[in-house]
């Protein structure tokens, strides 16, 4: 099996791509679905015993965790120290999974791919871009947005012109859903053809 790594910027259509590779057969990894599946679940009285007054009805409420770890670098450290482990454990029951599903390609969908250095556990990377200016349109529509959390958000991550430079594949889509479908497509017959 191809283990792939899929990550992308925000508001470059990671998600919408990672769809895409589910839908032409690969297993997909959602690690951000995982993180908010953990947060309703293992990883809630860790988190409670850490942080004073964030989960409610038995739920991490995001936002007062928010409120305390993203600008304060230790306690975000601490945070994941918690997270990471929980997280890294269901990508190891997904990654077996696919395995016993006898899948040729799996797809590891990871925002902080390269920030946390997850490029190691993958063979190829998949970096899903597009224009600054279609970028940040996109992510200004979304609810609740504004130019000072984007530029935040986009301050935390690493460039997206790194990115492209350390990615094996590369889907642009700022092109239309067509073209990014057809190169989800060739990126599958690529790495299945060595698997």
């Amino acid at each position: 099996m191809i283990l792939l790594g899929l990550t992308g910027s925000i508001g470059m259509g990671k998600s919408t791509t990672a769809k895409m590779f589910a839908a032409q057969g690969a297993a997909v990894y959602d690690a951000d679905a995982a993180v908010h599946k953990l947060y309703r679940e293992k990883a809630v009285p860790l988190i409670a015993k850490a942080f004073d007054g964030v989960v409610h009805n038995g739920i991490v409420d995001r936002a007062a965790l928010g409120k305390i770890v993203l600008s304060n670098v230790s306690e975000m450290k601490r945070l994941e120290e918690i997270v990471h482990p929980l997280v890294h454990e269901e990508e190891r029951l997904f990654i077996e999974r696919a395995l016993e599903q006898r899948r040729r390609v799996a797809v590891l969908d990871i925002p902080l791919l390269f920030e946390t250095k997850a490029e190691k556990r993958v063979q190829a990377v998949v970096v899903v871009t597009a224009s600054e200016a279609v970028q940040r349109q996109r992510v200004l529509a979304r609810e609740g947005m504004n130019e000072e959390k984007f530029l935040s958000i986009v301050s935390k991550q690493m460039s997206d012109a790194e990115k492209r430079r350390k990615a094996h594949f590369l889907i642009d889509t700022g092109r239309g859903l067509e073209a990014a479908e057809a190169s989800v497509a060739s990126i599958l017959k690529a790495v299945s053809a060595i698997s």
